[in-house]
């Protein structure tokens, strides 16, 4: 134990001795066009960079995390008189990374994407700002580090991490809160699937706010998603259970009175029926009832197979507090035409579960545990039209 504890404190003089921001990359300078249709702002960076951005409203921001990165320049110098922002902040954002904060006076679209060296520029970051009634197509398709164009789509995963803001979820005995924990096990996830070549991935929140149940799902079809996990740590009933479970909606009873308290507590008020997720307005009732019982037949199928999949790769990492996947009627699953699954990562409300969620290994392990069942799931099932069904296609070809 004494060489451990001295080994760990000369990594720690080391790290002090060697910053993070000095193999960083470096957010040298911002640069600011303006034209008729669009506001362009660019960033000059010292080297190729991993990003995210998303939007928040009330106040209207626009925020862009970047992985890895460190702010050497400053925004001071933009004219920023008469356009859609009206202020640039930035700071320290998890670990070595930075976060920055748009402040706009009205909502805008966006397209974003990364050049690299050329004609004596070197790597940027260019944010197109557009006001919201008007679409852009992106000069350059987006690009990720470690991907390159292919001539079929990627296959969409829309994940969700439970609760947020004013919905702190389940809370531990020693203050652990369950929105902390899935937001960075989902933030952990959607970095792998990102670095896989053939996948993309969306994030409902990516910070500490509130999304509706109803909201949620509506997120996922707007992104036309292949499948939608939600990603929770709940509490349940009894400080003794503990392990992961994997959950999919149930259009009858739950499958054991665990599943039905689970539902009971995510639902809360905030229930929605699946008929009004369809667009069946113009459909004869009887037609449109079998149209939807179909379609939520077929998806349910498609989910309890994801489903297994993702539980047996976590048998592996955490122990299970069921060995099948669980049902019942989860609002947050009823979307009648995508794959659906909830994954309790363990129960915040057993002492062991709880000591383990809040530690960044762990929360790693997890999340590689979700990232292998679901690309095991879609090597197995991979939509007609995505690159990783035409991979196998060529593949198949040459043999």
């Amino acid at each position: 134990m004494h060489r451990r504890h001295l080994l760990n404190l000369m990594l720690a003089s080391a790290a002090l001795a060697f910053p993070f921001s000095v193999s960083a990359t470096q957010i040298r300078n911002a640069r600011l066009w303006r034209s008729d249709d669009k506001l362009r702002l660019v960033f000059d960076l010292s080297g190729p960079v991993s990003y995210k951005t998303f939007t928040l409203s009330a106040p209207d921001r626009l925020i862009i995390d970047l992985s890895g990165a460190s702010l050497s320049g400053d925004f001071s110098q933009l004219a920023l008189g008469e356009t859609v922002i009206r202020s640039i902040r930035s700071g320290h954002f998890g670990k070595g990374d930075t976060r920055i904060v748009l402040d706009l006076n009205r909502p805008v679209q966006l397209n974003t994407f990364l050049l690299a060296p050329q004609d004596g520029q070197g790597h940027r970051l260019v944010l197109d700002l557009l006001s919201d009634s008007k679409v852009a197509t992106p000069i350059v398709p987006r690009e990720t580090p470690g991907k390159t164009n292919h001539p079929k789509r990627d296959i969409i995963v829309v994940v969700d991490p439970g609760h947020g803001g004013k919905d702190p979820g389940a809370v531990g005995a020693k203050g652990e809160r369950e929105k902390d924990v899935v937001l960075s096990i989902s933030q952990l996830l959607a970095r792998r699937l990102k670095r896989e070549k053939g996948f993309d991935v969306k994030l409902v929140r990516n910070d500490d706010f509130f999304v509706p149940l109803r909201k949620r799902v509506d997120i996922a079809r707007q992104h036309k998603a292949d499948m939608f996990i939600s990603v929770h740590a709940d509490a349940a009933p009894r400080l003794t259970a503990s392990g992961a479970s994997v959950y999919c909606l149930s259009e009858g009873g739950a499958t054991s009175a665990t599943a039905r308290f689970m539902a009971q507590r995510e639902n809360g008020a905030d229930l929605l029926g699946a008929t009004s997720l369809l667009n069946l307005k113009d459909k004869d009732p009887m037609l449109a009832g079998v149209i939807l019982d179909m379609s939520m037949n077929a998806t349910i199928a498609a989910s309890l197979q994801l489903g297994s999949t993702v539980l047996g790769s976590l048998a592996g990492i955490t122990t299970l507090h069921q060995k099948r996947v669980e049902q019942a009627g989860f609002a947050v699953l009823k979307s009648p035409d995508v794959p659906s699954i909830l994954v309790e990562t363990g129960f915040i409300s057993n002492a062991r579960d709880s000591q383990r969620l809040v530690t960044a290994r762990h929360q790693q392990a997890v999340a590689d545990g979700l990232f292998e069942g679901l690309q095991r799931y879609f090597q197995k099932n991979p939509p007609a039209d995505s690159y990783i069904a035409w991979q196998q296609e060529q593949q198949q070809a040459r043999v």
